[in-house]
């Protein structure tokens, strides 16, 4: 028992001789940078091209843009039922009827006839009830049906722009952990040298080796996670083959709307209000259906008849061809009337009375949810401005005293350590700004999908910014 436990640690050591940690690092890079190795075949994808690659290629889009097309079907087959339907009915094309009747007190007598006997109906509803309220029904789902498609695309638009931003910020992180890697190397070196040189100590080297080690992990991460990004932006645009983007990060623009704008705007212009409108609308004439099924129905009707015969039936010998035709033509008004059904429509009319009530507290809900999102969005917006100026502030104090304390190490009258740190801090300002410009970015999607307002390209500084001000955005 005691062997195959020490099995494993003697042999341990012996793995890190052959394969020394250096080695493992190595082969790792090496397997990572082939993974994401990029294509030479590439299309550039540009941020504006974004809705018309949705637009093109999503296949959600495509299904919902088909319930659009059977909603318009069904509207005007329900808008068909205000015209005169005519309907053709033939008895037989043509009828032979062929047979004998024979009788003990009479003749026998035989059959043996060719007959067609055609009948057109036209018919005009005058009054119908049910009529109205059905073709409301349609155009209600009709438009339901386009404000879906609407509502689909705009959430499939800004959750692409999310993904492009995101995969834009990946490439920022890449570069920002590339920077404390070579800042990780420096300052190996030069506690490697220190050492060597008899005034640093073994102590600081395998600190720095530490600190180069985790910043080589990092970046791999960050690498990895941006072929992730990639990956997931090709999803959604439906692309078949690589593509690349622009990697320098930026703010897409300004939102000069006031608070109180964006929630009015917002609550107009919400298309998912506008159907819980239009289900409830929806509801009340199917409960007006139920009604009105108590009502008269007036039509009138022309029937036309006619009837072609050839030979006789029912002589006693047919001997010689005979021909004949006649026809009728019937004019009439009719009237139908459902009088009582044991109170099945009345109670169907209660119950769609009580769903379309429903649809008001599902109203003052997402109604509610709306405003809340709006506020939170505008005032995120507002807040990552002001962590967009204070991390350019930070990137450029701890820049400056990583070099400050860079020289302190140089001559000696500080430590490593010091110098790390300064380093550290630095790589987490750059990160602040990073992630700071990429929910901004994303607060401005938001507002534009949530309240139908545009983004200005333009700074407006209708706040309390200045526009010669270094402590605003729009300098930026």
């Amino acid at each position: 028992m005691l062997r195959r436990f020490l099995n494993p640690i003697l042999i341990f050591p012996l793995c890190l001789f052959i394969n020394p940690p250096e080695t493992l690092l190595s082969k790792t890079r090496n397997n990572i940078e082939e993974v994401i190795q990029e294509n030479e075949n590439q299309i550039f994808l540009n941020y504006s091209e974004i809705e018309n690659i949705i637009l093109k290629n999503n296949q959600e889009l495509k299904a919902l843009e088909n319930l659009v097309y059977s909603s318009t079907f069904n509207l005007s087959s329900k808008i068909a039922k205000r015209y005169p339907s005519l309907d053709l009915q033939a008895s037989g094309l043509p009828k032979y009827v062929a047979g004998k009747n024979y009788s003990s007190a009479s003749s026998t007598t035989k059959t043996s006839q060719f007959s067609l006997n055609p009948s057109l109906n036209i018919k005009l509803d005058l009054i119908d009830p049910l009529r109205g309220s059905e073709i409301k029904i349609a155009k209600d789902n009709y438009a339901i049906a386009k404000n879906n498609y609407e509502i689909k695309k705009k959430d499939l638009l800004q959750e692409a722009k999310s993904r492009y931003h995101k995969l834009q910020k990946s490439f920022q992180d890449i570069k920002n952990k590339q920077l404390s890697l070579d800042l990780s190397t420096t300052s190996l070196k030069d506690a490697q040298s220190k050492f060597d040189a008899g005034i640093g100590t073994k102590f600081e080297v395998l600190e720095a080796d530490a600190q180069l080690s985790r910043d080589r992990q990092s970046l791999n991460e960050k690498k990895i996670q941006n072929q992730i990004n990639k990956i997931a932006l090709r999803e959604i645009l439906n692309l078949k083959g690589d593509f690349a983007i622009n990697q320098k990060q930026k703010l897409i623009g300004f939102w000069n709307h006031k608070l109180n704008k964006n929630v009015n705007e917002g609550l107009i212009n919400s298309l998912s209000l506008k159907n819980i409108n239009l289900k409830k609308s929806i509801k009340q004439n199917q409960a007006n259906n139920f009604l009105n099924a108590y009502k008269p129905n007036i039509y009138i009707s022309n029937t036309f008849t006619s009837s072609f015969s050839k030979d006789d039936s029912f002589i006693i010998q047919i001997d010689s061809p005979k021909s004949g035709s006649s026809y009728t033509n019937t004019i009439s008004l009719n009237f139908g009337w459902n009088i009582f059904d044991g109170g099945q429509n009345r109670n169907l009319y209660k119950s769609s009375k009580a769903d379309s009530k429903s649809e008001d507290y599902s109203y003052k809900n997402l109604e509610n949810t709306l405003r809340t999102n709006i506020n939170k969005a505008y005032l995120n917006l507002k807040l990552n401005e002001e962590k967009i100026l204070s991390s350019m502030k930070e990137i450029s104090s701890t820049k400056e005293s990583l070099r400050l304390a860079r020289l302190r190490y140089d001559v000696g009258i500080s430590t490593l350590k010091d110098v790390l740190t300064r380093q550290k801090e630095l790589s987490d300002a750059n990160s602040k700004n990073i992630n700071a410009i990429y929910n901004y970015n994303l607060n401005l999607d938001e507002l534009e999908r949530l309240t139908f307002l545009e983004i200005s390209n333009t700074c407006n500084n209708n706040e309390n910014f200045k526009t010669n001000d270094i402590q605003s955005v729009c300098n930026i």
